[in-house]
């Protein structure tokens, strides 16, 4: 039988008082042109001084030996992160036992008397490993990887709340400082104009510009509203009476306080979420009624917004390019929150946002 073999020698570490069993074993790895070293010890002291990460490539062990067994060694190996195979090698065990064993994470089992299975099942328990070791690996690799992505999602989130802050205030300050003065200007000259002419094209230049500096206020208040200073219960409720007026669908905003104190980031993640939510409503649901729930009850800041629309269907939420509702979710963890969608085709819509509370952390942050 040809093995899987490296440049360097299978490391062995044997716990067995015999002396001619040890050898028995180092005879049949050789007669199977196994290359190995092999350290052999025969109490649990030497056992445990033995283990090192990265010494053995596997383990044997007799089952029964002065004053211990073989598990109360597989006890201190399985303590170890990153252990080898650990293969019982006994003629005094059981197969019960041998199972029960296994069933605990023991690699294999050989008897002493079919030791010619020894390197076959050695090859076989490193491969297992191995391959365990490496789907362990892709799972660390792959928890770093969606920890970087939260960590750019939230970097990114704070980027653009910052830029739509920015841009907010370039439309307060700028823009409508501007539209405002030119609309004093044509007023103006409405007011002194000789000819009906001219008194008629400042008045409907008049008109465009007033509509000029609501839609602005509009973009300034969707981009950052500034009524998010009087907290979230205010915040949703402005947001739903704009919808409301626009979409004619009625809007429902019901609260456990007439305000909650709320972190600045928490209370964003909580604008953007019905925001979001509200869009959505108009854009797919078809809705007749939208009910908005906001409470701080046990701890737990909870946001539903539920409608009576068409529903989503199966699998809805998890279709490539449904983006809307990810980066909700994604939103939430910003705040060590979580998202939960009941959507049933037919039957409406439930998003709920849940944040745990943390008052002491909150109120230091708390505008």
């Amino acid at each position: 039988m040809a093995f899987h073999t490296t440049s360097l020698p299978l490391r062995i570490l044997h716990l067995e008082d015999s002396v001619a069993d040890h050898e028995l074993t180092c005879m049949a790895l050789r007669r199977a042109g196994m290359a190995h070293t092999v350290h052999q010890v025969d109490t649990l002291d030497a056992f445990r001084s033995a283990l090192c990460p990265g010494a053995f490539d596997v383990i044997l062990a007799d089952y029964n030996l002065p004053g211990f067994t073989a598990m109360d060694a597989w006890a201190l190996a399985s303590g170890e992160t990153g252990h080898p195979p650990f293969i019982l090698l006994s003629g005094a065990i059981g197969e019960a036992a041998a199972v029960d064993a296994m069933r605990l994470g023991i690699a294999d089992y050989v008897l002493k008397d079919e030791m010619a299975r020894l390197p076959h099942v050695i090859e076989r328990a490193r491969e297992v490993h191995e391959a365990r070791m490496a789907r362990e690996q892709a799972v660390r690799d792959l928890a770093h990887s969606q920890q970087r992505l939260a960590e750019l999602t939230e970097h990114l989130q704070s980027s653009i709340e910052q830029e739509r802050a920015a841009i907010s205030r370039e439309i307060h300050d700028d823009i409508g400082g501007s539209l405002t003065a030119i609309l004093f200007d044509l007023a103006w000259i409405g007011r002194h104009a000789q000819q009906a002419e001219v008194c008629r094209h400042a008045q409907a230049a008049t008109s465009m510009l007033q509509h000029a500096l609501e839609a602005s206020q509009r973009i300034m208040m969707n981009l950052r509203p500034p009524i998010l200073d009087q907290g979230i219960v205010a915040a949703v409720q402005w947001l739903a009476n704009g919808f409301e007026q626009r979409s004619g669908v009625t809007t429902q905003v019901r609260s456990s306080a007439a305000t909650i104190a709320l972190s600045a980031d928490i209370q964003l993640v909580a604008y953007r979420t019905a925001q979001e939510a509200l869009t959505n409503a108009a854009k797919h649901a078809h809705a007749q009624a939208i009910q908005i729930d906001i409470a701080d009850t046990g701890g737990v800041f909870t946001l539903e917004i539920s409608d009576d629309g068409c529903g989503m269907e199966d699998g809805a939420p998890k279709k490539a390019k449904s983006f809307g509702l990810r980066g909700l979710r994604e939103r939430a963890k910003t705040v060590d929150g979580w998202l939960d969608v009941s959507s049933r085709a037919g039957e409406g819509t439930s998003i709920i946002l849940s944040v745990p509370l943390h008052h002491s952390s909150e109120e230091e942050n708390t505008p």
